[in-house]
This record gives C-alpha cells, structure tokens and sequence, in this order.
C-alpha cells in the first residue's frame, strides 16, 4: 500500500499498473495534476501475510484540502501481492 501511495505521488503509472491485478488494471492512470497529496496513515489490515492469498488494507490518504479513506482489496499473483479493488469509506 504504502509504495501505491507513492507511485500515486510522484505519477509513476509504469509501477501502478504492474502493480495492479490483471481482471481489473485499466488501461492507464488519469492522474490529477492538480492533487498534492500529504500524508498516508494505514488504519487497518486484515491477512495480507505469507500465510494468506488475499488481503486487505484500510488507510487515509491526505491531500491539500481533504483526504480520502478506502478499503483495499489485494491479492497474491504469481507469488506478489496486487491492488484488486477498493470501496471508498465515509
């Protein structure tokens, strides 16, 4: 979660997108040249060891002017883990 968030920050689309399951990477990352993002805080984890094939992240990422909070669903693909999805949380 924690290199995502960076790869978001410094606009690295090439890491994002190998970085994504393969059933739901889009074809590219519209970033918002605008967005300064702030802070990560990781709030939750739920599995997510070498034990375990999926997981899931709840974070806050901080930006100027808001932030946004999600759960994060990952999985194991070919032995490394990879952002599936994410439900946005209020």
């Amino acid at each position: 979660m924690r290199s995502r968030y960076s790869a978001f920050v410094v606009h690295d689309e090439a890491y994002l997108l190998r970085t994504w399951h393969p059933r739901t990477r889009p074809v590219g990352v519209d970033f918002d040249t605008t967005m300064r993002w702030t802070g990560l805080d990781i709030l939750d984890t739920h599995a997510g060891t070498p034990f375990h094939t999926t997981g899931t992240v709840t974070f806050r990422a901080s930006f100027r002017g808001g932030s946004m909070h999600e759960r994060s669903r990952f999985e194991r693909v070919d032995g490394a883990w990879v952002y599936v999805d994410g439900e946005f949380l209020a």
